[in-house]
């Protein structure tokens, strides 16, 4: 069926009859690169499946048309129609393409994502669909510091994510456990700070060429990359890495635990800002994105008055190397600068001053990302006994990850302050792949939904069995997830 995707379609209009896929199929595109990129990406999903040659050109009429054209879709909007004829995606920006090919995959029989020919029909339903995103900012965060992972293992995450039009990959780079990215100014946080992992195993950091591959092949996804450096808090690799930057000139041991609130950088040392100003300034030279996120949570062995000092600093340094300030909520009980984003990860039951003052700061003009840690943390296990996570937020099944409104979610926050969602999955229990898969689905697809989709589509009982849909699709794709007893799977 023609509405039966996730993100839902902001509007669907069946009519007519369905376009099937055939030996003698063009992928049709405008003469630009984009539309070129974008016409190719998809032959390489549909060739191995279907067995067709589906050559992508600029000549001709009917087959799959992608059209970059002057129109009222957005940054990242699309209008799919569909008939007997053809299948065109027209959009006013190669986004809006990119994420018109996503509806055109999940339109099609599951099988078509398998690496092998495949028995069709490739038949796309009949109508039309108009589509651009509730929220300008959908993102996913993968904790790369607690467990290390490979550039092919984000790679592939990052495959995953852009299946439900997440725009955003927040990585995070530093913490107690592992410092995970390359800084020449002070190369032992990579070396020794990056040595090991939760668990004591190998660890792993990025080179600054492994970093750049990451956001090229993010970028061609349509994903930008929003890196993380946790400070003042959770510093014990960097802390290890340069006695200097402790207080008392004395180096702690490298950490493989999981406790939380022991670091902190010395807010008192000139050499704090000078390695604070060294690691923004490498770091921003190599992310094209527009966001470098600062931290900023669980500061508990910091004062609160030197942690509004160390935010006081620490915010400059980041606008002037042209990016924007993004930090955990915490961030509010400071002063955020203009422009500043603060990510709530707070609870349903959070205490209410501390929600008053992330409403105070929003009404000031501070924007949200709402990752609300008993809805949307992925690390969180999903009943009793999953293998996987933890359950200090609590159990979060998917209903639960679901069935909440980013509009109203926070009393006395403006809806205009509410910039998007975000989906952290934190790396205590989480190692493999098939780990990162299993928490991710089938709860990352609800959240990705909550981001584009508009308030009037969201229905649990019609949302499960849209969800129900896509797991012959994970089935097809390789992609683990929990068979969440709440959600109608097919029986096959």
């Amino acid at each position: 069926p023609l509405g039966r995707v996730v993100p839902a379609p902001a509007k669907v209009t069946p009519a007519g009859h369905p376009y099937k896929i055939t030996s003698s199929t063009r992928i049709r595109v405008d003469d630009t690169r984009e539309s070129r990129r974008i016409g190719a990406y998809l032959a390489g999903i549909l060739r191995p499946s279907t067995g067709y040659r589906l050559p992508v050109t600029s000549r001709g009429k009917g087959g799959i048309q992608l059209r970059l054209a002057k129109g009222t879709f957005g940054a990242e909007g699309y209008r799919l129609v569909s008939g007997v004829s053809g299948v065109t995606i027209t959009a006013s920006r190669p986004a809006g393409l990119f994420h018109g090919v996503q509806t055109l995959r999940q339109l099609l029989p599951a099988a078509v994502e398998k690496n092998s020919v495949q028995r069709g029909p490739w038949q796309i339903a009949g109508g039309t669909i108009e589509d651009s995103p509730r929220y300008a900012y959908r993102g996913a965060m993968l904790d790369v510091s607690r467990h290390f992972f490979t550039v092919d293992q984000v790679k592939r995450y990052i495959d995953e994510l852009a299946l439900y039009k997440i725009n955003e990959l927040h990585l995070h780079l530093s913490d107690d456990q592992g410092w995970r990215i390359a800084i020449n100014s002070w190369p032992r946080l990579a070396t020794y700070g990056g040595s090991t992992e939760v668990g004591g195993g190998a660890g792993g950091y990025y080179t600054k060429d492994d970093y750049k591959e990451i956001v090229r092949y993010a970028s061609s996804r349509f994903l930008e990359v929003v890196p993380e450096i946790d400070m003042p808090g959770h510093t014990n690799a960097a802390l290890a890495s340069y006695a200097d930057l402790n207080c008392d000139g004395v180096a702690p041991p490298l950490y493989t635990g999981t406790d939380v609130g022991f670091s902190s950088l010395c807010v008192g040392k000139d050499l704090t800002y000078s390695f604070v100003d060294d690691v923004i300034r490498e770091l921003a030279a190599l992310t094209p994105g527009r966001y470098l996120h600062i931290g900023g949570d669980e500061a508990h062995s910091t004062s609160h008055e030197d942690y509004v000092k160390f935010m006081d600093r620490v915010q400059p340094i980041v606008t002037k190397y042209g990016k924007t300030v993004i930090a955990w909520h915490q961030i509010t009980g400071a002063h955020p600068v203009k422009g500043a984003l603060a990510q709530y990860w707070g609870l349903d039951d959070t205490d209410a001053a501390e929600k008053a003052q992330v409403a105070e700061a929003a009404k000031n003009g501070t924007g949200l990302i709402l990752s609300p840690a008993d809805r949307v943390y992925l690390d969180m296990k999903y009943t009793e006994d999953t293998p996987l996570g933890q359950d200090w937020a609590g159990l979060v099944e998917v209903k639960r990850s679901y069935d909440w409104d980013p509009g109203n979610y926070l009393a006395g926050v403006p809806s205009s302050a509410i910039r998007g969602v975000e989906a952290p999955l934190w790396s205590e229990t989480i190692v493999t792949d098939a780990n990162i898969q299993y928490m991710a689905f089938p709860r990352l697809p609800g959240v990705a939904e909550l981001g584009w989709s508009p308030a009037s589509t969201h229905d649990w009982d019609k949302y499960k069995v849209r969800l129900a849909a896509q797991a012959p699709r994970w089935d097809a794709l390789g992609i683990d997830y929990y068979r969440s007893p709440q959600v109608p799977w097919p029986a096959s």
